[in-house]
C-alpha cells in the first residue's frame, strides 16, 4: 500500500510536493518545452509515493503549467492562461456570475493602482496611454479591437510599477481578452471605448483620484448589458438614501453624464 493511503495526509503531501516541483522548474531554469523528471525519478528525489508524485503532476496539468506529449513524458507548457479561461467557462459566451468575478478582480488591480499612478505618473507616461487609445479607432475587426483594448490596460498596470501585480494581470490575459472579444462580437463601440479610455486618461492628468475611480469602474461594469441585457435595469430608482448623480465626478470643464454609452468589455 503506497505510504500516502490516508486521505488528508495524501492531499497535504500533494500540496507539498507540487510546492517542491514548482520549486525545482525555477532553481533549473526550466523553460517552454523542456522535460520534467520522470514519475520515479521526483519520487526518489523529494521522498513522495508514486500516488502522491501523480495527483501532484495531474495539479500542474490542471494549472497548465505541464503537459504530456508521447515518448518524453511531462515538460513544461505555456498554457496558464488557457487553463484559467476553461475554468472561467469563456467558451462561445460568459456567464453574468463569471464576468461579476472577473471584473471584480480587475477593479482590485486597475482601481488599486490609482494612488500610485496619480502620485508618481508623468505626463510622457499618460501621452504613452492615449497613444495606445487612438489605435482602437484604428481597430477594424473584433481581434484588433480586443488587442488594443487589452494594450491599454496593461500599460495602465506597468505603469503601477509592481511586477507581482503585472504578472497577475498578464497571468489572466487569456480570459481578460476573451472577455473583451465577447463583448466587442456582440457590439463594436469603438469609439465609446475611445472616449471612455480618454476620460481614465484625463483624470490620472488631473490628478483626481475620485473621478478616476468613478469612470474605471462604470467602465468595467458597463459590460454587463452585453453579458446578461434581461439583468440590467434600465432605470435606477433614486430615493432619499441611494440618490444616484446625475453626471460623474468633473475632470475639467466638462462633466460626464451618466447616460452616456460606454464600452462593454472594459
Amino acid at each position: 500500500m503506497d505510504s500516502d493511503s490516508n486521505q488528508t495526509g495524501r492531499l497535504s503531501a500533494t500540496d507539498r510536493l507540487v510546492g517542491q516541483i514548482r520549486l525545482l522548474i525555477s532553481d533549473r531554469g526550466l523553460g517552454l518545452g523542456d522535460p520534467l523528471p520522470t514519475e520515479r525519478e521526483l519520487g526518489e528525489q523529494f521522498q513522495a509515493g508514486r500516488n502522491t508524485v501523480r495527483e501532484a503532476l495531474q495539479v500542474l496539468r490542471a494549472y497548465g503549467m505541464i503537459e504530456s506529449r508521447p515518448k518524453i513524458g511531462a515538460v513544461i507548457a505555456g498554457g496558464q492562461g488557457e487553463a484559467l479561461r476553461r475554468l472561467f467557462a469563456f467558451h462561445n459566451d460568459i456567464s453574468p456570475g463569471s464576468f461579476r468575478d472577473l471584473q471584480g478582480f480587475r477593479k482590485i488591480l486597475e482601481i488599486g493602482v490609482c494612488d500610485h499612478l496619480i502620485v508618481h505618473g508623468q505626463e510622457a507616461d499618460f501621452d504613452r496611454l492615449d497613444a495606445l487609445n487612438d489605435r482602437i479607432l484604428a481597430a477594424d475587426s473584433v481581434e484588433a479591437s480586443a488587442r488594443a483594448d487589452f494594450a491599454f490596460h496593461e500599460a495602465l498596470i506597468a505603469l503601477a510599477d509592481n511586477r507581482t501585480t503585472l504578472a497577475t494581470w498578464q497571468m489572466l490575459g487569456t480570459v481578460i481578452e476573451h472577455l473583451m472579444r465577447v463583448g466587442k462580437s456582440s457590439r463594436m463601440v469603438n469609439a465609446q471605448t475611445h472616449a471612455a479610455h480618454a476620460e481614465i486618461v484625463a483624470a490620472l492628468r488631473a490628478r483626481d483620484r475620485i473621478a478616476y475611480t468613478y469612470l474605471m469602474s462604470r467602465h468595467l461594469d458597463y459590460g454587463l448589458r452585453f453579458v446578461a441585457p434581461d439583468t440590467w435595469p434600465t432605470t435606477v430608482p433614486a430615493t432619499a438614501s441611494t440618490a444616484v448623480p446625475t453626471t460623474a465626478p468633473a475632470v475639467g470643464p466638462n462633466p460626464v453624464p451618466l447616460s452616456e454609452p460606454l464600452t462593454p468589455e472594459g
